[in-house]
C-alpha cells in the first residue's frame, strides 16, 4: 500500500485529498499546512508520494519542492493548483514535480495523477 504524504495550508483541502485516497487503499503519512513542515514530515514519513499545494504560507509548495527534491532526487511529487497559476506549475515541473491537479478536485483525476506516477 502507497503512502502519501498531504500538504495543503487548506485544512477542507488536506481532508479533501485524504478522503479519495483513504477510499482507495491509499495510506495516509501525515499531513502539512505549509512548506516547512512539509519537509520535515517528508524526512520523517518517507511517504512514497507527496501531494504539494502550490500557493502556502512560510514556503511555498515549490520552495518545499526544490528542497525535498534535494533531500531525495527520486521523490515523487504531485502539484495541487488553482487555476490560472499556470507558471507556476511550469516552474515547479521544471523543479521535479511529476504532474499536477488542478483545485477544485476531481476523485477521478487525484487517482489518475497518482496511480500515474507510481507507475
Amino acid at each position: 500500500m502507497a503512502s502519501v504524504l498531504i500538504v495543503d495550508d487548506a485544512a477542507f483541502m488536506r481532508m479533501m485529498i485524504k478522503d479519495i485516497l483513504s477510499k482507495n487503499n491509499y495510506e495516509i503519512a501525515g499531513e502539512a499546512a505549509n512548506g516547512l513542515e512539509a519537509v520535515e514530515k517528508f524526512k520523517e514519513t518517507k511517504p512514497d508520494l507527496v501531494t504539494m499545494d502550490i500557493t502556502m504560507p512560510e514556503k511555498d509548495g515549490i520552495e518545499a519542492l526544490k528542497e525535498i527534491k534535494q533531500l531525495d532526487p527520486n521523490a515523487k511529487v504531485i502539484m495541487c493548483s488553482a487555476m490560472g497559476q499556470q507558471s507556476m506549475v511550469i516552474d515547479a515541473i521544471q523543479s521535479g514535480a511529476k504532474d499536477f491537479i488542478v483545485k477544485p478536485f476531481q476523485a477521478d483525476r487525484v487517482l489518475e495523477a497518482i496511480q500515474k506516477v507510481l507507475g
